[in-house]
Parts: structure tokens; sequence; C-alpha cells
């Protein structure tokens, strides 16, 4: 344990040298190449303000995703209503995103206990 401790420790200095050395050079080309983004002059108001205006245009877009919403639902009710016309393509896909969904759900599930199967870290 104390040597896997150390060895994390170097591979943490090697990284920290690394950013301080060429963390400068990497922000400036970062800054330069997004220039267009940065409102002048940079101020604590504009920040808030640009926040709020992110906000409320967020809030704005939710009857329009709302609409999409009740679509796709509207959708999938009409491929449940003609469900004996699909064709075994759509019900191979539909299967494969149902699997996706379930995996997700047990990977979160995973991350959630701290990356143990059981639940008990050892």
């Amino acid at each position: 344990m104390a040597a896997r401790l150390a060895q994390l420790r170097t591979k943490a200095a090697q990284a920290a040298e690394f950013a301080s050395k060429h963390g400068g050079a990497y922000y400036k080309e970062a800054m330069e190449k997004n220039k267009q983004y940065v409102v002048q002059p940079p101020s604590v108001e504009k920040c808030q303000e640009l926040s709020k205006q992110l906000f409320y245009t967020r809030l704005a877009s939710l009857p329009g995703r709302y609409e999409a919403l009740w679509k796709e639902v509207d959708g999938v009710k009409q491929l449940w209503k003609n469900r004996k016309e699909l064709k075994v393509e759509d019900l191979g896909i539909a299967t494969l995103f149902g699997v996706e969904l379930y995996a997700w759900f047990c990977v979160g599930e995973i991350a959630g206990r701290g990356f143990t199967l059981t639940g008990y870290k050892v």
C-alpha cells in the first residue's frame, strides 16, 4: 500500500510539473483561439448579466422542448398501435436502445457505490 501511495505521489508531481511548464502556453493558445467569445471589459457585473441571460434563455426554451417531448411520445404511441407492422430492424434497434439504457443504469449504480460491485469497499 505504501509503495502504491509513493507511486501516486510521483505521478501527481509529474502531472503538476507538466502543468506548470505547459499550462501558460495552453492558456494563451486557448484564449487566442477563442477571443471572439470574450466580453470586453471583463467585469463581475457583465458576468452576472451573462449568467442571467443564459438562465432565462434556457428557461424560455422549455415550452419548445415540452412540445418536442410530446411529439416523440405521440410517435411512440403510433408505433405501439402499429406494432404488428414493425420490421425486424426496428425491433432490433429498440432492443439495443433498451439494453443500452439498462447498461447505463447499472454503470450509474456501480459508480454511485464507489465503483464496487457488492457495495462494500475492500
